[in-house]
């Protein structure tokens, strides 16, 4: 065997390595990637400013949501609700810690995304898309895209939206 097919043969090794790996790449980010499920919006009524977004989050490793970016309102928050001097109070936070492997919830009455200054009225229905900033251990931000079903008014947490049976 000359030089010149020893090289070709360790650079056909190479390529076909690489292209292995590469394979191999989208499913390892997909391991790294925020889980949401139940993702859902509340509807609004004519003229209503802001609504919440819910969600469950798990993350595979510890990570903390720190913002969500939605072009459905002019500012998006993350807030929770909590008892203060016995009366429940909605405050923004700063984040929310994700452990690794542990679901958390954000629910009404408790953490929650809101929606303030809302382009349009929600109705129940719509889909509303929303992108999760989660920032991971090395203090990196990963875009989670998602998108919220709108529900009615009265929804609670888990509640599917009634299907009609078109």
């Amino acid at each position: 065997m000359t030089h010149t097919n020893k090289l070709s043969l360790k650079s056909l090794a190479a390529a076909i390595a690489l292209t292995a790996l590469a394979g191999f790449a989208p499913a390892a980010l997909a391991q790294d990637a925020v889980k949401a499920e139940d993702v859902w919006v509340r509807a609004t009524v004519p003229n209503q400013h802001a609504t919440g977004v819910f969600m469950q989050l798990t993350s595979p490793t510890p990570g903390r949501l720190v913002a969500v970016e939605s072009d459905a309102a002019k500012h998006v928050e993350v807030h929770e609700m909590a008892m203060q001097d016995d009366v429940m109070k909605m405050r923004q936070v700063a984040g929310i810690d994700l452990p690794a492997g542990q679901k958390v919830e954000l629910k009404p009455g408790g953490y929650h995304v809101m929606l303030i200054d809302l382009a349009r009225q929600i109705t129940p229905g719509d889909h509303v898309a929303l992108t999760l900033i989660v920032e991971d251990a090395q203090q990196q931000q990963h875009r989670v895209p998602v998108t919220a079903e709108a529900r009615a008014l009265n929804a609670k947490a888990g509640a599917a939206p009634a299907s009609h049976g078109h």
